[in-house]
This record gives C-alpha cells, sequence and structure tokens, in this order.
C-alpha cells in the first residue's frame, strides 16, 4: 500500500509540473510574431507565454539588432 501510495504521489507531482508547460502547436504571425490566442486574439508573444507559462522576460538587444537600430554606438563584437 506504501508504495503504490508513493508511486500515485510521484505520478501527480508529475503531473502538476506540466501544468504550466507550453506545449502544440502556436499560431504566430510570420510577420509582427504576434500569438494567436485561444479565443482568437492576436497578442504579443510575451504576453501569451507570461499568460501560459511561469515564464518571465527580460529584453535587451541581440548584436545584430543593436548594430541595426544604433549603428555607430551599439559596441560591435568582432567574434
Amino acid at each position: 500500500m506504501n508504495d503504490n501510495l508513493h508511486r500515485k504521489n510521484h505520478e501527480l507531482e508529475n503531473a502538476l509540473s506540466q501544468v504550466n508547460q507550453l506545449s502544440g502547436m502556436l499560431p504566430i504571425c510570420a510577420s509582427c510574431k504576434k500569438i494567436r490566442n485561444d479565443t482568437g486574439y492576436w497578442e504579443q508573444i510575451e504576453n501569451y507565454i507570461v499568460t501560459h507559462s511561469e515564464a518571465e522576460f527580460s529584453h535587451g538587444l541581440c548584436p545584430d539588432c543593436g548594430i541595426k537600430l544604433y549603428p555607430g554606438i551599439f559596441p560591435v563584437d568582432n567574434k
């Protein structure tokens, strides 16, 4: 009985850890990268992920965008 209870508890813990994990197909705009949510509305990908997972975002600029948006200012890494 104790082994069965332990196994069931482990199964429940695994199921709970999966609750806030995104999976499946996400309809995403090829241009602006908005996600079509379950109600058919388009929302920013950051908002969608925060709402449907435990993830949080911190924004920055990748080197390619930094150079494109701030030419001459953004440091160039010649690696």
